[in-house]
């Protein structure tokens, strides 16, 4: 076997390892979870809106569609101040579980929680590579098992969350801007609008900086890939738009209904809490979209580089805190902003302070949950929503200096 062969068997061999290791994962997952214990209920409704789409020829938004939904979830139609698991995504959300839906909902399920795992941990490679940080044997396991294991992160695996894909697609777009991989990022960031909650703010900012910046490889393959999936959305289900629309307003109606407490962290604070209106409710998003505002300004108009991912960071945080609804699943992303704190706190203090700084974060998601988890139903309690991004905030907001001299600058 000649040299130039060798690192070519050692790929071939540690492919085949890794798919070895996923089809077991499926497998195993398949017949201890999936199987016996039915759920991902937040994967369902999307799994079953395609499959109406490609296997009965109903559009996903269709009366049929809700009303096959309901039935795998409930067994029947809804019934009042029920969750009616409306599709409610983009039409091109079907492309992305398309080749799930000729397969039995056990199966599917379990394939669909492996790639969620794979997003997790992807996710999470990208951001040590866009830090740089390459921790030690220790700390490295202990980040893997994080990934999985944080509350957010389990709770959308149990859920069938695609926040944690769209975490994946948002880490890689902006892991892009670093590593010269701008094609691959732009279209990265447009399918990660499959989920918009998540991205309405960053999404602008990221082509507002790439078109100033002139990245015109960024912002082509983000307007060529979204151009794509809307006509061809366009081309299959005409009405699309309109029927999503349509299930997008009801929204805040049905989850006000079957999830009365929760909302964004802002209604939280205001309307749960001080009993507040809508009003003071507005007036508080404005004063954390101010600070946003003030830092787009920075980097966009005053082209204060050394800002760009703090930026980013508080554009994120900003996105969760006055989204008209959010999920603790979404907070995924926020390991964007933890690992540059975790990094740094490796090299400052070492990796033995950092794995017990880390263990006491996830101790810390999952005691919280356990103390304030409502009913047989395992409902959240509006609490989980604040301390995460709340301190993240005023973490960043106090460490901006040290992210401007510290955080890498985009290439």
């Amino acid at each position: 076997m000649t040299a130039l062969n060798k690192p070519r068997v050692k790929w071939l061999l540690l492919a085949a390892l890794l798919l070895a290791i996923l089809v077991g994962n499926v497998v195993i997952t398949h017949n201890t979870l999936t199987r016996p214990f039915p759920g991902h209920n937040d994967f369902l409704s999307r799994w079953e809106g395609a499959r109406t789409f490609f296997i009965d020829g109903d559009s996903p938004y269709s009366d049929e569609a809700s009303l096959n939904i309901q039935q795998r979830i409930y067994g029947r139609p809804v019934i009042e101040n029920e969750d009616p698991g409306f599709f409610a995504y983009p039409f091109y959300t079907v492309f992305v579980v398309w080749p799930t839906v000729y397969m039995d909902y056990a199966w599917a399920s379990a394939l669909w929680m492996v790639l969620l795992e794979v997003c997790l941990v992807a996710a999470l490679l990208l951001i040590l590579n866009l830090y740089r940080w390459q921790p030690g044997p220790l700390l490295f396991a202990v980040l893997m098992v994080g990934a999985l294991a944080d509350y957010s992160a389990a709770r959308g695996l149990v859920l069938g969350q695609p926040s944690h894909v769209v975490y994946l697609l948002q880490a890689l777009a902006l892991w892009s801007l670093y590593r010269q991989q701008e094609t691959l990022g732009g279209a990265a960031l447009a399918l990660s609008t499959l989920k918009p909650q998540m991205g309405y703010l960053l999404v602008p900012f990221l082509l507002l900086w790439a078109l100033r910046q002139r990245r015109w490889r960024f912002a082509g393959a983000f307007g060529v890939a979204f151009a794509t999936l809307m006509l061809v959305s366009f081309a299959l289900e005409p009405g699309w738009l309109r029927d999503w629309i349509a299930q997008v307003r009801l929204y805040p109606q049905y989850t006000a209904a079957a999830y009365p407490d929760t909302g964004s962290p802002v209604w939280i604070i205001v309307q749960h809490y001080l009993g507040q209106g809508a009003m003071v409710e507005w007036a508080v998003n404005l004063a954390f979209i101010a600070p946003m505002l003030w830092a787009w300004y920075g980097v966009l108009v005053q082209r204060r580089d050394e800002r760009f991912l703090w930026t980013v960071m508080l554009t994120l945080l900003v996105t969760h805190l006055i989204a008209l609804r959010t999920a603790t699943p979404h907070f995924v992303v926020f390991n964007l902003i933890l690992v540059f704190y975790l990094a740094r706190l490796d090299r400052v203090r070492g990796a033995r302070v950092t794995v017990a700084a880390l263990l006491a974060l996830l101790v810390f998601s999952w005691a919280l949950f356990l103390v304030t988890v409502q009913g047989r139903d395992s409902l959240e309690h509006p609490v989980l929503f604040l301390p995460l991004p709340l301190a993240l905030l005023v973490l960043i907001w106090l460490t901006r200096r040290t992210w401007w001299r510290s955080a890498p600058h985009p290439g």
